[in-house]
């Protein structure tokens, strides 16, 4: 484990981590949130897991526009030590910014959502790690909220 997630510096208090069925819904040592699965209990899990969905969305589209333009470093086992791969994803993030800035725009592979680990994961029912009941009040903020918070605003 790396210190940024056992000593709980990332993600910030107040923000989380998007992950698939693939993953557990955790609260510690890292906020993950994810789906609820299928077949949802109501419309306040349905209108969160659509809003999820959007999110993702996005954030997988980032992950095309990089492995389009930096093919050679992401389709491959990266051959470095684990401690430099942040550095290199880092250094990959800022040069395609620049080429963004001088107009060098490509379009993104698109690939096929991976839905394969939906729901593989069973949830952690320890109070502890769990984040359901986070996963919960966030659905219950979204589905009813008395004002978005600027975040949701844009999903």
């Amino acid at each position: 484990m790396t210190p940024l997630s056992s000593e709980s510096l990332y993600p910030p208090p107040g923000f989380f981590l998007l992950g698939d069925g693939g993953y557990p819904c955790l609260q510690h040592p890292v906020t993950i949130m994810t789906p609820y699965r299928q077949p949802v209990a109501g419309q306040v899990q349905a209108r969160f897991n659509k809003h999820h969905a959007k999110a993702r969305s996005i954030i997988e589209r980032c992950f095309g526009m990089l492995k389009t333009r930096w093919r050679a470093i992401f389709l491959r086992a990266l051959e470095i030590r684990p401690l430099f791969a942040s550095k290199v994803i880092s250094a990959c993030c800022i040069l395609h910014n620049l080429c963004l800035l001088t107009g060098d725009i490509l379009e993104e592979d698109v690939e096929e959502e991976d839905e394969e680990h939906q729901g593989n994961v069973p949830d952690q029912g320890d109070q502890e790690l769990s984040g359901i009941h986070l996963r919960a009040r966030l659905a219950a903020q979204v589905f009813a909220p008395g004002e978005l918070p600027a975040f949701l605003r844009e999903h």
